[in-house]
């Protein structure tokens, strides 16, 4: 009986300098693929490698013998002896594994629930299957049932709606303010990792043009380099107050750097604009009462905090409405999974009924021969719908009785019945 197997180590049970053994090399997933190909023990083989992630999909008919294959590979792979990372792996089978893949693709399991990432990278490592010729019947079908979960937990729940980083909230703020961030000026003061982050968030988002002020002009240029930006010096961030949007400010400051009456003194001038602060510096760079200033939106880093809770809350939620979709469409693949069964005993039934039909064909050849080439392919459309009509039937019989008691009574009624097993035994004669 076909087993699914997954075997792995993720960011929960694996420290990083244990993952990145197995995940370091560009090449690996290529390398394992080949590996799997010269395994008896292993029909169908997939491997992920991610920064958080390494895991081996495969499906065998030996379990216990597939399982080990798969863990020497990684052993080999990482350049580790097995009891250094065996402890650190997880493990599942048939049912267990197929929702572990779902809930990955979904990035039910991921380190930050809801990244879009994950799944380009299972794409990614699916397509390299594909080439290698590693993933086959079980594997293909797996794959792209995984890919339709994830697109159903993403259309169906807010997984992916609700920010819980302290720099991707902000950027979901500025959005509701400004609608849309489209040809938007940003100021960054600053050269914090968040501050950063939030930058890039916004770039993606559409932002047109970053300018970057810093106490060290030398930094300024290097930060503005990542985003193809303008340096400024410190002194000029008045006058940038004029132009951009969106100010991020990350300094180590123990004083403010924007205050009331320096936002206040560039309001007349912005011709009511609004003018929006993401304040992330611990002590804060922005005076709090910019944000009593018409159209100045301040917020600080316990701001964000708060609304990355409330967003977790959010997002819990949808982790359950996620599971549910999981739960549904495992069960529909466990279905299918079980018709596999009766898939050699269907194909035994057709090939034999065109066996008989082009046997038939051939013994009325001399009569056929008289006919017009229009009048002879009506027979053969005749006589091919006759077959599947007759076929029909115990066809959807075998269908019906996959995960029900006495499968096997029927199949091997029915290929008595037809005389299956006869006419295979003669092929291999």
């Amino acid at each position: 009986m076909t087993k699914i197997i997954n075997i792995g180590m993720n960011h929960e049970t694996a420290p990083v300098e244990l993952r990145e053994c197995l995940a370091s090399e560009p090449g690996n997933t290529v390398k394992v693929l080949c590996a799997m190909r010269d395994i008896p023990h292993i029909n169908e083989g997939l491997f992920i490698s991610t920064c958080n992630r390494v895991e081996a999909l495969i499906t065998t008919e030996d379990a216990k013998d597939g399982a080990a294959s798969v863990v020497s590979l990684m052993a080999e792979l990482g350049g580790l002896p097995r009891e250094r990372f065996e402890g650190n792996l997880y493990r599942y089978e048939d049912m267990e594994a197929v929702e572990h893949v779902f809930r990955v693709a979904s990035s039910i399991d991921s380190m930050i629930v809801g990244e879009p990432q994950i799944l380009g990278q299972i794409k990614n490592a699916y397509a390299e299957a594909t080439r290698q010729k590693t993933s086959g019947v079980i594997l293909n079908r797996l794959m792209h049932r995984a890919f339709h979960v994830a697109k159903r937990v993403r259309t169906e729940t807010e997984i992916c709606g609700a920010a819980v980083s302290i720099s991707y909230a902000a950027v979901e703020l500025a959005k509701k303010i400004f609608h849309e961030l489209k040809e938007k000026k940003v100021l960054l003061i600053g050269a914090g990792e968040m501050a950063e982050l939030a930058a890039r968030h916004l770039v993606r988002q559409g932002a047109g043009s970053v300018v970057v002020a810093n106490r060290t002009f030398e930094r300024a240029v290097q930060v503005a380099d990542i985003f193809r930006a303008r340096p400024v010096s410190f002194e000029e961030i008045g006058s940038q107050l004029l132009e951009v949007d969106i100010v991020v400010s990350s300094t180590a400051a123990k004083e403010y750097v924007i205050t009331r009456a320096q936002v206040k003194n560039c309001l007349r001038k912005r011709r009511n604009r609004p003018l929006f602060f993401i304040d992330i510096a611990v002590p804060r760079d922005v005076q709090p009462e910019v944000n009593d200033l018409d159209n100045v939106y301040v917020y600080d880093i316990d701001d964000l905090k708060g609304i990355t809770r409330l967003n977790m809350a959010q997002r819990k939620q949808a982790v359950v409405e996620a599971d549910r979709i999981v739960r549904e469409e495992a069960a529909k693949f466990e279905k299918w999974l079980k018709t596999l069964k009766v898939v050699p005993t269907i194909v035994s039934l057709r090939d034999k009924a065109q066996a008989i039909l082009q046997a038939e064909l051939r013994k009325s050849d001399p009569t056929l021969r008289k006919l017009t080439p229009g009048q002879r392919e009506a027979v053969l459309a005749l006589t091919r719908s006759v077959a599947e009509k007759l076929l029909n039937d115990p066809i959807l019989y075998l269908k019906g009785r996959v995960g029900r008691p006495g499968l096997n009574t029927s199949l091997d009624v029915t290929r008595k019945l037809f005389r299956l097993d006869e006419e295979e035994d003669k092929d291999k004669e």
